[in-house]
């Protein structure tokens, strides 16, 4: 396998306008919004209090995905570095993620709070984070 080869990802869904689905007025919570066809992957994911997010970086131009070295957090008194070894959204792939708290989950829609992705972002993948339990443990723990 070389850098020509190219296979395919479908999002599973959208981050989408969170006017159109809330009652809240806390401008850090999101709404992803699952393509009707996948809407039993979310079975049981209200047991979680975090995800993983996994996104597409839409709104980057293509020619940044050509870019490998990259001053980190932009700051040009730093050293340049790989785009590997930062957080820089500049990469061959612009794959996005964030661990989110999951607020609730409506038929199809999770409303989250955290998510570092634009309105309109695809959705790759969504990764289970930390039960409710655990977090309801380790708070009694300490």
């Amino acid at each position: 396998m070389g850098l020509d080869d190219s296979f395919e990802i479908r999002p599973i869904g959208y981050v989408a306008s969170p006017k159109d689905a809330l009652d809240t007025e806390n401008p850090d919570i999101k709404v992803i919004e699952i393509l009707p066809g996948l809407q039993a992957g979310l079975e049981g994911i209200e047991h979680f209090e975090t995800l993983w997010i996994l996104f597409w970086l839409h709104n980057l131009p293509e020619e940044t995905r050509h870019v490998l070295l990259v001053h980190p957090r932009g700051d040009r008194s730093k050293p340049l570095r790989g785009v590997f070894a930062t957080h820089s959204p500049m990469r061959p792939n612009p794959i996005g993620m964030s661990q989110v708290t999951l607020v609730r989950k409506e038929a199809n829609r999770l409303l989250v709070q955290g998510l570092d992705a634009h309105i309109g972002s695809p959705v790759i993948d969504i990764k289970s984070g930390q039960r409710k339990e655990e977090t309801a443990r380790s708070s009694l723990q300490n």
